[in-house]
């Protein structure tokens, strides 16, 4: 028993550690250079950036709403959050990039640290997976879709 604990435990951390030094492409750096780009508008509460990497016809469902929605929707919710919110920390890093042709697909972990405005109650941290549907539009990649949230307990 105590030799299948062992393998598995050495399984995970060798994936775990072979995920994390993942060496990335040129063409994945770029796409992944956009998501890091928008993160950080979203960071910084810049709705009108943040939202610059959003299709026209982007359609997102996070795991915390019932239906997903467009762009219209997202931006009702996203400048809400960027009035109420504030985001003190986050942290991204890729899992999964592939790329096929002007579509790519990217799959990352995020964790941040966020305080309501204005609120003496204690800083929040929340932790989770996230799944970006990217098109290549002019000289950036935007979101055509999205899936994903929270699997911390916050």
């Amino acid at each position: 028993m105590v030799f299948v604990l062992l393998a598995a435990l050495g399984c995970y951390v060798g994936i775990s550690s072979s995920a994390s030094a993942q060496e990335w492409s040129a063409a994945q750096k770029e796409v992944w250079k956009n998501v890091e780009a928008y993160w950080a508008a979203d960071a910084a509460g810049n709705t009108d950036e943040f939202l610059t990497y959003f299709h026209a016809d982007y359609s997102g469902w996070s795991l915390q709403h019932p239906l997903p929605g467009g762009k219209e929707r997202a931006r009702k919710f996203i400048a809400h959050s960027h009035k109420t919110t504030k985001t003190l920390v986050n942290d991204i890093q890729p899992v999964a990039i592939k790329i096929h042709g002007n579509i790519a697909i990217v799959q990352y972990y995020f964790r941040q640290i966020n305080q309501t405005v204005g609120d003496k109650e204690p800083e929040k941290e929340s932790s989770g997976r996230w799944t970006d549907i990217l098109m290549k539009q002019g000289d950036r990649w935007v979101l055509i879709a999205d899936d994903g949230g929270r699997t911390s307990k916050d």
